[in-house]
């Protein structure tokens, strides 16, 4: 009788199957000891203006930069160069918890004294660029606070354009290896080294927000305040030095900054490095970026409409009310120049469907994003052809080329994930006390890293400081799956991937 036995697994073949951590550690050792080190900047700025502030940013400084060190010096190898996919996906889901959990630090310890629950909450916004806050009084606050937050914004900004290039493509995240085609087709000789892009990524965010500092300077900020809006902008963050937003100001004309550069890093930053290297006309071809400028158009003119029909406003008042509303909205922002939720119910409805939408792939905004929402549209508009023309061949075009179904498949299936996690947020705060319209749009906000959402507890006028504890728990997991696009969140808790 002849037994047949299955061979055992090599050594190598069960070395690779185990997890090595140390990558993950000592990259996380170096994010942290960057988040200790940005905190002298505000305080110093306590320091220099006498606020009192400055002690809470050093000690804080101290703890994470030691933190930092050690874990950088566990986890550094040699034999480690190179994070493979399971280690990226663990890194791309624990840097936003642990460095949260830092930053939320000085809010604790400095005169803003937050508990911990608000503390996490406002950090985890401030580095997700979403913007809720649950910080009242922000006029009086000291500047180094008002600075942090902003920074945690500018860092998470340029964070999130790294994560969407390198990591998310890895998984066809709902399209996202469109995007990868896109924003580095190497047969075009794109900069095909990671270093590279990396650099030049880099070097447009930077670029952008000395301009957007030198453009508000000259729109009529003060020094300070032009900084830390510029920051805010460019990151689509939208905390602000007020608790009116950019209403505080009463400027035409840093509203108008605000539009440009809101619109601006809305848009694939790939692009500006492709025209920073002779490649201008993917500015204005590329697909997604046309349908983006579709939607702010079409909804502008209907805001404006129903702002000149109601009375609410008319003229170049309510174009710039209406412009300024929805590049904040689709930009994932959050400023507000004008209190929207007086405009009545029809304006509710508009600006409700508009914060499921979102900027574009591979920028700094949240939402469903452009390319997902252009998708989607051409897709039912495929099936409805192919139920009246049983015999008819429909393809679906988008950028003058073929989408694969299964590409179309990877996008529908996140949009159904991405409304269904939206539904489980609004439902588990709506079983939590919170009424209807706080509920759904706080969750809607969330997940779209928006920030204000709508109503009187909530809204653009509002904060989220009334909410209970757990409600804050909640959201502040919403933000962060809404930054990890949900689904490489889903992918780290899969045992399947961490054993093959």
């Amino acid at each position: 009788m002849r037994v047949h036995s299955t061979p055992l697994p090599s050594i190598e073949a069960q070395t690779k199957s185990v997890l090595d951590p140390r990558p993950v550690v000592a990259t996380l050792g170096i994010l942290l000891s960057i988040l200790g080190i940005s905190m002298l900047l505000p305080a110093v700025v306590d320091f220099i203006s006498h606020s009192g502030g400055h002690g809470a940013f050093f000690a804080s400084s101290a703890i994470t930069l030691f933190v930092g060190v050690l874990m950088w010096m566990s986890g550094r190898s040699s034999a480690t160069r190179k994070l493979d996919l399971r280690q990226a996906f663990l890194l791309t889901g624990s840097v936003w918890v642990v460095l949260a959990l830092f930053a939320a630090l000085p809010f604790m310890w400095g005169r803003s004294q937050l508990s911990f629950t608000n503390a996490v909450f406002e950090s985890m916004s401030g580095l997700t660029a979403t913007g809720s806050s649950v910080m009242s009084g922000l006029d009086s606050q000291p500047p180094g606070i008002l600075l942090w937050r902003v920074l945690l914004q500018w860092f998470g900004g340029i964070g999130i354009i790294a994560i969407a290039i390198a990591i998310m493509p890895m998984l066809s995240i709902g399209g996202m290896q469109l995007f990868r085609t896109e924003s580095s087709d190497k047969s075009e000789k794109f900069l095909p080294r990671t270093d590279a892009i990396a650099k030049g990524l880099l070097t447009v965010y930077v670029l952008l927000t000395l301009v957007c500092i030198a453009s508000y300077s000259i729109a009529g900020l003060g020094g300070f305040d032009a900084v830390t809006l510029a920051l805010s902008t460019v990151s689509s963050g939208g905390f602000s030095n007020s608790d009116y937003s950019i209403m505080v100001f009463n400027n035409p004309s840093v509203e108008y900054v605000a539009i440009v550069f809101m619109l601006i890093a809305a848009l694939p930053f790939t692009l500006y490095v492709r025209a920073m290297n002779g490649d201008v006309r993917r500015l204005y071809t590329n697909p997604e970026v046309r349908v983006f400028f579709l939607i702010v158009l079409v909804f502008t003119f209907a805001s404006f409409l129903q702002q000149t029909w109601q009375g609410v406003a008319q003229g170049e008042t309510a174009f710039r009310g209406a412009l300024f509303t929805v590049s904040s909205i689709i930009s994932t922002t959050g400023f507000m120049a004008v209190d929207y939720t007086h405009w009545g119910a029809a304006s509710d409805a508009l600006f409700f469907v508009l914060l499921f939408i979102g900027g574009c792939t591979g920028s700094t905004s949240g939402g469903l994003k452009a390319m997902r929402v252009a998708i989607t549209a051409k897709a039912i508009r495929q099936h409805l052809k192919r139920i009246c023309f049983r015999s008819g061949v429909f393809p679906l075009h988008y950028g003058g080329s073929i989408v694969e179904d299964d590409v179309v498949a990877s996008v529908l299936n996140f949009v159904f994930l991405y409304l269904f996690t939206i539904a489980v947020v609004a439902i588990t705060l709506n079983v939590m006390g919170l009424d209807t319209v706080t509920a759904f749009t706080a969750s809607i906000a969330s997940v779209a890293n928006v920030g204000p959402a709508l109503g009187p507890v909530v809204g653009p006028s509002s904060n989220y400081v009334s909410l209970p504890d757990p409600a804050i728990w909640v959201l502040t997991l919403a933000m962060m799956l809404g930054r990890l696009e949900i689904l490489t969140a889903l992918v780290l808790l899969q045992p399947r991937f961490w054993t093959r």
